[in-house]
């Protein structure tokens, strides 16, 4: 599959960073389907997408035309036989399992020139496609929250990715305004492989009752980051977060410095997952 041959764009799940990346595809003239189980959730990120681009008017970086050739190009579906497109990009749970069975089933369903992609953020592309008859059409294309805002892209290959697989994903990349930078497939690839000690130092800090998190939130912004460690949590997605903390963990073989949090496993369990369920470490 070449740059030029990509028509239709597919979507997998309908989740924060699902409809982020349908939205980018459709502003950059793609047909986008996006396909998800739920329904609702299909429903809500079509208006969840028009808000963004209400937000962009708002600020003049999008006009009405705009809005309205991006929303006509967006369709849902949960039938998942209808999930055909040139490209795809997957962004469904943080599960190993659940992604293997998911992209053998695209495979089936699709074109052998269709190129699979998945947004992971920390699990191996090669553990993930090691199943696949194609693999070398799979590769990584890790978007980052929000992903209509965010510019960063990784593109990471796996053992069997080809070179053509991975060239057609950068440029498709710079076309939706991204900046791709390449990405071996090692644990955490580049941003959680360096970030995540600023969450599980932060955590511990907390857990040993140094200060509490708004304290530090306020501490830290205060050195020039836009943004704590918890309010970050909270905008990626608590259980997101901690679901890659627990793959780096496991990695890197169970060593010590990765170790998931308590606190954190507590508010997953809670079901205080960040601003998507309105309670994480903040209320909302």
């Amino acid at each position: 599959m070449k740059f030029s041959d990509i028509k239709l764009i597919g979507i997998v799940g309908a989740g924060t960073m699902g409809q982020g990346i349908a939205q980018i595809c459709a502003m950059a003239g793609y047909k986008t389907l996006i396909y998800d189980l739920d329904s609702y959730a299909l429903e809500n990120a079509l208006k969840e997408i028009e808000k963004n681009l209400d937000k962009g008017i708002e600020k003049g970086k999008v006009d009405e035309s705009l809005k309205e050739s991006t929303l006509n190009r967006l369709s849902i579906s949960d039938n998942f036989n209808e999930l055909t497109a040139d490209f795809i990009v997957e962004a469904v749970v943080e599960k190993l399992e659940v992604k293997t069975k998911l992209f053998q089933e695209l495979e089936s369903i699709n074109s052998p020139s269709t190129i699979l992609t998945s947004n992971t953020s920390s699990i191996p592309i090669t553990q993930i496609g090691a199943k696949l008859k194609n693999p070398e059409r799979f590769a990584g294309m890790h978007f980052f929250n929000p992903a209509h805002i965010m510019k960063l892209v990784e593109v990471i290959s796996g053992a069997s990715t080809n070179s053509q697989t991975i060239t057609t994903i950068k440029e498709l990349a710079v076309k939706l305004g991204k900046k791709p930078v390449s990405v071996n497939d090692s644990p955490g690839f580049i941003v959680n492989r360096v970030a995540r000690h600023f969450y599980v130092e932060s955590l511990k800090i907390i857990e040993e009752g140094v200060t509490d998190f708004e304290t530090l939130d306020k501490l830290i912004e205060s050195t020039g980051f836009r943004m704590g460690p918890f309010r970050l949590m909270d905008l990626i997605g608590v259980d997101t977060n901690f679901s890659v903390t627990q793959s780096m963990f496991n990695a890197f073989h169970q060593d010590a410095k990765f170790r998931p949090n308590r606190i954190q496993q507590q508010k997953v369990d809670a079901g205080h997952h960040g601003r998507k369920t309105k309670k994480g470490f903040y209320d909302y």
